[in-house]
């Protein structure tokens, strides 16, 4: 089987052959043409220094009378790993598919590892990009390595060895190469489809929930795969659930719900949508905290959700924290703790979403 798709591939066939893998996606081999994995020289001939990898403007998908994404522009560069978060239904899945030219806009464009999107540029940014989808999309009757051998057919690499070692080295799977597929765990199938992904060395990944149904153990190993791809100068295209996934590994993230709500890091998120804020935990309650923090400057806003506990909004906490402490202890209150309320990019998820309404994309 192996052996036969990859003489499909290097032959010139007449009329054009299609061949769907269980993961969705479409090869299709047009008259004449053979499909050429990208030289090394070429990797990053696109990126001349200083463009980002991935520019979208205004770019829109309809599907009839429903809108699965509207006007959405960002840019991701080089080497980042840039995270695309929403809730489900937001059109995440679509922007993806999208860019990795399996669906056609309905408007804007797009610029992918430094080539315009369009029907005519695809087989040319397919040579650069990996697209990984949440289910990997394997043969559960082949071997690790026959899975690959296939895949790397279908990119056409003539001797596809060597990047099969590397790739299953790249993922700790070399000691599982030649186990079925049907017999591997979850954690060890999205390991697998992570390799294929990595075969065709990428300029640029698109990786949709690949750590989805995955133990911690498991999970941290592919965040360790991420980190070590972003040293290594491959752009990430991440697209998750989870937000302290988010949090940890991205250098900015984007929450879309249909239309594009943000875009930044998340500490600049969340200094954008959240006060400074001191939480204080005393004994006993305070006698008469209004009158209290109304004789601190430092303080903006207090409010206490429980006896002996404060919500303190200041102007910064570094020069408020001091003071706050030293009034209550002229006060006679026992101080149990002060510390800075920290925000999560949950909280920014949640605030942005929560805005929507329901929390759902139409």
């Amino acid at each position: 089987m192996v052996h036969g798709a990859l003489q499909l591939v290097h032959t010139g066939i007449k009329g054009s052959e299609r061949s769907t893998a269980p993961g969705g996606f479409l090869l299709t081999i047009e008259r004449g043409t053979a499909v050429h994995p990208p030289s090394a020289s070429s990797t990053f001939e696109a990126g001349v220094k200083g463009e980002p990898a991935l520019v979208v403007r205004h770019l829109t998908k309809r599907f009839g009378d429903r809108t699965a994404y509207a006007d959405v522009s960002f840019e991701v560069a080089h080497g980042e790993v840039f995270g695309f978060l929403g809730p489900n239904g937001a059109g995440k899945t679509t922007t993806v598919r999208t860019l990795g030219t399996l669906i056609v806009p309905s408007s804007g464009t797009a610029i992918v590892a430094g080539i315009p999107l369009s029907a005519e540029n695809g087989v040319e940014i397919r040579q650069r990009i990996g697209i990984m989808p949440e289910n990997p999309g394997l043969y559960d009757r082949l071997s690790v390595t026959e899975n690959l051998e296939y895949f790397a057919a279908l990119y056409g690499f003539r001797d596809a060895h060597v990047r099969i070692n590397d790739a299953l080295d790249a993922v700790n799977l070399a000691d599982r190469a030649q186990d079925l597929c049907g017999g591997l765990s979850k954690g060890l199938r999205q390991r697998v489809g992570l390799a294929r992904t990595l075969m065709s060395d990428p300029q640029i990944m698109f990786l949709d929930e690949p750590t989805s149904g995955l133990d911690p153990v498991a999970a941290l190993e592919v965040h360790a795969l991420i980190n070590s791809l972003r040293a290594k100068g491959v752009t990430i295209f991440l697209t998750t659930h989870r937000l302290d996934e988010a949090e940890k590994l991205c250098d900015r993230v984007a929450i879309l719900n249909t239309k594009l709500r943000t875009v930044g890091r998340p500490a600049d998120l969340r200094a954008q949508l959240f006060h400074n804020t001191l939480q204080v935990r005393t004994r006993t309650p305070l006698a008469n905290p209004g009158a209290f923090f109304a004789t601190l400057a430092s303080i903006n806003e207090w409010h206490s959700n429980e006896p002996g506990t404060y919500e303190l909004e200041v102007a910064d906490v570094k020069s408020a924290a001091p003071d706050i402490v030293r009034g209550l202890v002229g006060e006679g209150a026992d101080v149990i703790s002060v510390g800075e309320s920290a925000h999560s990019l949950e909280d920014v998820y949640l605030a942005l979403i929560d805005d929507d309404g329901n929390g759902t994309a139409p």
